[in-house]
């Protein structure tokens, strides 16, 4: 699926109408829906005709604003409804978001708005798209958003507002990295460039930059992994003939580091865990020359689709794809057959919150156990499928240390496998010999590494 990636800043002297009223909110509820949510709004965004239009850069930078401050929205909307705002009509939820992104922290650009005429219409449609009974409710509910101010409460609400982040989140980076912290959180609200990784089966860097320069971008070229280029959007790939025909991929500095540490050669058998959709999966292949065979396995369909679509167009040719749990792998493989094995495993991803703005309201403390858990099950599952002497690289997008450093030294305690120790490229984990990168540090995504090889 193709993509056009947009600055999330709002120029000054727009201003808002109805319509962007109706359309926001039909975005908020299909977003719900329909993963990723970038897809959700294009979708929504085309039906209404506004696809790669001044109006598309406005609300899209509207929707990035208000998926970081979803949380602090929620808890206005459950201070003035009474009710928690999961159980509301999910059409009525999505237009009391808007509306009070709009009314409570966008106030400079509804300056000539009619609100009569927005009550109104934002009313008919909630009729219209679920029941009268919500547009009737949204209709009285209207001027208490409209009078509403902002006022926290305490100390912890006040830091959810300077860095929109959970407080939870707050106290664990808090306690991870201590006053450093705080300049993590603001390079969590930056705006980031966008970086693809030139494709080597198909272009040089040197070819990718000169047509990139030729659009009129200032490129610069990572010094962390040479073939990653970073510029500032918004970019439209759909036109961009450098993207359709698969010369570059969309991946961060940090995400393209990892099959560069794995190391596969030209020949060897290689199984990615978690593959789609499939930029390290691509990664490996150009590594390998197009000679070998990397067995790539995923559950998610649509993530599946978007990874033979990738790999079609960047000309791979030896990826077998699995759609199994991956934890079944030793069983449809057999076991110590690999002679590298990549470990991107799921996580809460808190590393790509820049990129990501909805994912800071989404992640819940609670669920981390079981996310380590099931991390820990696939690096086992790496273990068994591992020659002897074979390569493991375990690595995430998070930053919690019991996604990490935990789950690794879980994994070295039987003895089957030995830390190969990384250093260099960015800074040193919480466990020697492991590295990890930061965003207020390196100006790239979260990101953990542990290179494992098997003993026995």
């Amino acid at each position: 699926m193709a993509v056009f990636i947009y600055p999330f800043r709002i120029p000054f002297d727009v201003s808002v109408t109805v319509s962007d009223f109706i359309i926001l909110t039909e975005v908020l509820r299909r977003s719900e829906e329909i993963k990723p949510t970038q897809h959700a709004k294009r979708m929504v965004f085309e039906k209404h005709g506004i696809l790669g239009t001044s109006a598309d850069r406005k609300l899209t930078a509207v929707y990035y604003k208000l998926m970081k401050r979803l949380g602090i929205i929620d808890r206005i909307i459950r201070e003035i409804v009474g009710v928690h705002q999961n159980i509301l009509d999910p059409w009525l939820r999505a237009a009391l978001r808007v509306t009070v992104e709009f009314l409570v922290f966008e106030k400079k650009f509804v300056k000539r708005l009619d609100f009569e005429k927005t009550r109104k219409a934002m009313s008919d449609f909630l009729s219209k798209s679920t029941h009268p009974y919500v547009g009737m409710f949204y209709f009285e509910i209207f001027d208490r958003i409209k009078d509403y101010e902002l006022k926290p409460k305490d100390e912890i609400e006040e830091l959810e507002l300077k860095y929109l982040l959970p407080a939870w989140y707050i106290r664990k980076m808090k306690e991870l990295l201590g006053d450093e912290a705080e300049d993590l959180f603001k390079a969590l609200n930056e705006e980031p460039p966008i970086s693809v990784r030139v494709n080597t089966l198909k272009a040089s860097v040197e070819e990718v930059m000169e047509e990139l320069r030729r659009l009129g971008k200032r490129v610069t070229r990572s010094k962390v992994v040479p073939t990653v280029l970073k510029f500032n959007g918004p970019f439209d790939f759909d036109r961009s003939k450098l993207y359709g025909k698969g010369k570059f991929v969309i991946q961060e500095e940090a995400a393209a580091l990892a099959s560069i540490l794995l190391d596969p050669k030209p020949g060897e058998t290689v199984v990615d865990l978690c593959a789609a959709p499939g930029g390290k999966t691509i990664h490996m292949a150009e590594l390998m020359e197009n000679k070998g065979i990397i067995h790539a396995f995923d559950v998610d369909e649509l993530r599946i689709r978007r990874m033979e679509d990738l790999i079609r167009r960047c000309g791979v040719r030896i990826v077998r794809i699995y759609k199994r749990d991956a934890r079944t792998a030793p069983r449809v493989l057999g076991t110590g057959v690999a002679d590298r094995v990549m470990v991107d495993a799921p996580c809460t991803s808190d590393g790509t919150l820049m990129k990501n703005p909805e994912l800071r309201w989404r992640i819940r403390e609670e669920k981390i156990p079981d996310i380590a858990e099931l991390q820990f099950q696939l690096l086992k599952t790496a273990i068994k499928l591992a020659k002897r002497g074979g390569r493991i690289l375990y690595c995430t997008c998070s930053m919690f240390k019991e996604e990490n450093e935990e789950v690794v030294k879980r994994a070295l305690e039987d003895g089957e496998v030995k830390l190969v120790p990384l250093e260099g490229y960015y800074s040193e984990g919480f466990l020697k010999g492991t590295i990890r990168a930061f965003p207020h540090r390196h100006k790239t995504i979260g990101f953990f590494y542990a290179l494992l090889e098997k003993v026995s």
